[in-house]
């Protein structure tokens, strides 16, 4: 027997069926939606109003209608309208009995969606403003895995950039040698400020600049590879602690040496919109024509290729796009030396190598590109060069999930002028704090540190994750790492005091008792109607490509949740004991609290959170 659909989905599909018994022939969409607190029911939809023009009926006459032809599923106890609403009154106990069927993962969907994400330049370490990109792309990866999504995870080397070269000849200049004293590229990070405050010297500037030139050279050939390996090393160490995986490294090295660039502009030179202007300010140089793409724009001209024959970055990106989506092949693949799991379990994280054994890639069909706002325009210029290379398609596929930048107490940050924090430095900080609180609230804990580095890491993570992305974060320690409030702990321990009452119950021989669902309260109802929205908050969180939408449902189920725990009577004592209750009640309870622990574990799993057993 093949499951039966989900509640709301029944409910769509019997007031559909009601809908054609009154003779509308284009049913619209039916949302399905809790009723208010003070409001009769325990759903309704507001389909009349949208109805009201095409019937020509006032939107409370045609709810009564539909409610009059409607055959509602056995669970609804009674429809009735309520202005121009469609209210439903379901019977509890298959409201609950709903809520402990778990949300698995999604039937997987053809086409794949790549997600590019963190691209720090490997030249120093990484700092908090880093923080907000690995921590959305890794969980809008996680989410649109789960949602059925066939994901691939890349993350992009720019091992030919001014960054990378300013770092390596920083080391050669003060003749530095690594001591092993401090964490790699924090070292050289060190190397790089120190650089650029002899670079803001004007005179000392124009004399090194040749030998810089030298090494940006030296990088472009791929001569200098094991020196930025060693440094993206160290930066994998801090990513790994986030808990963000990728499937691919790309460098853009192999870019270059593969002639990508080249074979790109092959293609866009086809184009009509794509020329070389013999007169003017754009004289000699390739330009692509975006007014028919970009309406508005004062300058409509792009420049491509410089009349001196360099490229600018609008065609390496182009052309890097174009490979994601499958217009280009040519890198090669082995997979990454040492221990770096994938993405997917059980899989090697790979890497692009000149010399690599793997040749296959499939184009994505939707790529997801996680710069920061600042990044717009670049981007806008990216899907433009999709556009007149002829590929509409390919081109709506082309998504940018802009953020907004991440300050530090107020401060815009600078890596060339050291006014930051590094990534390290605060997981190391929220780590200390934790274990701090777990010494004073629970002496006996298991274990302390494994413990404290999952608290720690979730709270920094879950700051970086739980506000919309087209606002601007002022990291704030006090703030990041709160343990109450809407933060990343007070789930963990929502999580962990539910684990506590079943640890309890498996100790009393009560774990698996039978429930009686006629015995179900309004409290368990509520409870109930919270975890049921688990699924379609993961569907709305991956369309939207909006982490902070299911970090959201965790902190309002978690409410719930502490809500229905703290429940009390009117004389003051426990409305919603779980281990006390009565027979059967209890066997309810006890199946509501390991689905509310499954939820928040899953939850925070989609959001790179851990689930502690034990705060």
């Amino acid at each position: 027997m093949s499951p039966k659909p989900p509640l709301k989905t029944q409910l769509q599909q019997s007031v559909a069926q009601a809908l054609n018994a009154l003779g509308v022939n284009e049913v619209p969409e039916i949302v399905i939606q809790e009723t208010p607190s003070d409001k009769e029911g325990d759903y309704g939809t507001p389909v009349a109003f949208s109805l009201a023009r095409v019937l020509r009926k006032a939107p409370a006459q045609i709810a009564g209608d539909i409610a009059q032809k409607l055959q509602a599923p056995p669970f609804v106890r009674r429809a009735f309208a309520v202005g121009g609403y469609l209210n439903f009154e379901l019977e509890p106990g298959y409201v609950v009995r709903s809520a402990l069927e778990p949300v698995r993962p999604f039937p997987k969907q053809p086409g794949k969606v790549l997600v590019e994400h963190t691209a720090v330049n490997p030249n120093k370490e990484l700092h908090v403003g880093h923080l907000r990109n690995v921590c959305l792309g890794d969980s809008v990866a996680r989410i649109l895995d789960f949602a059925g999504r066939e994901v691939e995870v890349l993350n992009y080397i720019d091992d030919t950039g001014r960054q990378a070269a300013d770092s390596l000849f920083a080391l050669r200049y003060f003749g530095l040698k690594y001591d092993g004293s401090q964490k790699y590229d924090h070292w050289v990070g060190e190397a790089y400020v120190r650089l650029h405050r002899e670079l803001a010297d004007e005179a000392k500037k124009a004399e090194l600049e040749p030998q810089i030139a030298e090494v940006l050279h030296q990088l472009e050939e791929g001569k200098l590879r094991e020196e930025v390996d060693k440094i993206l090393r160290s930066q994998l160490q801090t990513m790994y602690r986030l808990g963000a995986r990728y499937d691919v490294l790309v460098w853009e090295s192999d870019i270059v040496h593969e002639g990508l660039l080249k074979k790109a502009l092959e293609i866009l030179q086809k184009s009509p919109y794509v020329f070389r202007p013999s007169e003017g300010k754009y004289a000699g140089a390739l330009v692509i024509d975006a007014s028919q793409i970009i309406p508005g724009l004062e300058d409509p001209y792009f420049v491509l290729v410089r009349s001196n024959g360099a490229s600018t970055y609008y065609a390496k990106d182009i052309a890097f796009q174009m490979w994601k989506m499958g217009l280009l092949q040519g890198l090669k693949f082995d997979p990454y030396p040492g221990d770096y799991p994938g993405f997917h379990p059980g899989r090697p994280m790979y890497t692009s190598t000149p010399s690599g054994s793997v040749l296959e890639h499939v184009g994505a069909t939707e790529t997801i590109n996680v710069i920061d706002a600042r990044q717009s325009h670049p981007q806008m210029i990216v899907r433009a060069g999709l556009e007149v290379a002829g590929r509409h398609d390919l081109a709506e596929g082309a998504y940018h999930l802009a953020y907004e930048t991440v300050l530090l107490e107020g401060q815009q940050m600078s890596g060339r002028k050291g006014i930051t924090i590094s990534v390290d430095e605060v997981l190391d900080e929220a780590v200390k704090r934790a274990r701090a609180v777990i010494a004073e609230k629970n002496p006996d804990h298991p274990e302390p540190d494994a413990a404290a580095e999952a608290i720690g890491v979730g709270a920094v993570r879950f700051a970086m994750i739980k506000t919309e992305a087209k606002k601007q974060i002022d990291f704030r320690y006090d703030q990041a790492l709160a343990f109450e409030g809407d933060t990343g702990p007070y789930l963990q321990y929502a999580h962990a005091r539910a684990s506590s009452i079943l640890r309890k119950a498996e100790e009393g021989g009560i774990a698996n008792e039978a429930p009686d669902f006629s015995q179900v309260t309004p409290y368990e109802l509520e409870l109930a109607k919270a975890l049921l929205r688990f699924g379609e908050t993961i569907e709305e969180a991956a369309k939207n490509k909006a982490p902070n939408l299911l970090a959201q449902y965790l902190l309002d189920l978690g409410a719930t949740w502490n809500s229905y725990y703290n429940a009390k009577t009117s004389d003051g004592k426990s409305a919603t004991p779980v281990l006390t209750a009565p027979q059967g009640l209890r066997g309810v309870r006890l199946e509501l609290v390991r689905s509310l622990k499954r939820t928040l574990a899953q939850g925070l799993g989609l959001l790179g959170l851990q689930a502690p057993e034990v705060m």
